[in-house]
């Protein structure tokens, strides 16, 4: 929402009708100039995504915890009549994207379960939502933090219920990784220990911050490899005993040549950042970089699931 704290004052001009004027006024609104800059994106880069995905149950695991999503989203506008030009208006055809990894958690078939309807519920939720964020400005950046909220507490909510309904689900959870694409924009949401990766001008960023017991005593100071034993510890995660949960939210600026990649710790366990560099630097498609990722990930052990999905931009 704007800040209207920053807005100029109001001006009131009394009228002219003695007793009565508290009934009615004029009101004179001076509006800052770069007030409508805020509702509206001017950029006309037009950017062309390609994406790819993979998954595979591992060496180790009886069934595959992971599950994925990439949906794509359109807003047309179709003309029905006019008596305009036919060149005289440009009508909008615009389209963003999301990804999500989800590493569920918890034992037989519990972690499958829950990174499944939380990945439900997601859907469930967006046919609701009185409106769709499709571009990204000053004014949706609260709004965008609003909605990450109220959809993860639902998807909270709905673990918690099925948790209460089966006892066999106690103590069942999963990470969430997810990038709203909105070229030349992304916005990443994160939760757990999944990350995501901006592969840019050569180099790979991890963008996420892994919400672990091991990555919480390196943040203290303490050697990363004494604290291996603790990476898999989760300090927050969807389900579990928690009633709110809190996300990580990233914004990232996308171009031309970038690469956008979500993984499940059975790729990031298993493979080093100069290893998923490597693969990325290789000029593959998304679909033939995933390949080779998961297979990098199996070469290494495949001791957990691992999910991968890439975005690409040109």
């Amino acid at each position: 929402m704007p800040d209207y704290k920053d807005m100029p004052d109001h001006k009131a001009i009394p009228n002219d009708k003695g007793k009565d004027s508290d009934k009615e006024e004029t009101v004179d609104i001076a509006v800052d100039k770069q007030f409508s800059k805020k509702f509206f994106d001017h950029s006309t880069q037009r950017l062309t995504i390609e994406f790819g995905a993979a998954t595979h149950t591992g060496h180790v695991r009886p069934n595959n915890e992971d599950h994925y999503v990439i949906v794509k989203r359109r807003r047309t506008t179709e003309l029905i009549k006019t008596n305009l030009a036919a060149d005289d208006l440009t009508l909008a055809d615009d389209a963003d994207f999301a990804m999500v990894v989800a590493d569920g958690m918890g034992g037989h078939n519990c972690g499958e379960f829950a990174s499944r309807v939380a990945l439900q519920r997601m859907f469930e939720l967006a046919q609701h939502a009185t409106s769709w964020v499709m571009k990204y400005t000053d004014l949706e950046i609260q709004q965008i933090r609003e909605r990450v909220e109220a959809y993860i507490q639902e998807i909270q909510t709905t673990l918690r219920e099925h948790m209460q309904a089966d006892p066999a689900l106690a103590g069942m959870g999963t990470t969430w990784t997810l990038a709203h694409l909105l070229p030349p924009h992304a916005l990443i949401v994160q939760i757990g220990d999944s990350r995501a990766y901006l592969w840019h001008d050569g180099q790979l960023r991890q963008i996420t911050r892994d919400e672990t017991m091991a990555q919480a005593f390196i943040d203290s100071g303490m050697n990363p490899d004494s604290v291996k034993k603790f990476r898999h510890l989760l300090l927050n995660n969807l389900g579990g005993s928690k009633d709110n949960v809190t996300a990580q939210i990233h914004h990232v600026p996308i171009g031309p040549s970038d690469q956008l990649l979500l993984c499940s710790d059975g790729l990031h366990d298993m493979v080093t950042d100069e290893g998923i560099a490597t693969i990325l630097r290789q000029n593959s498609t998304p679909q033939e970089a995933c390949d080779k990722l998961v297979a990098a990930a199996l070469a290494g052990g495949g001791r957990d699931n691992v999910t991968v999905a890439l975005a690409s931009v040109s």
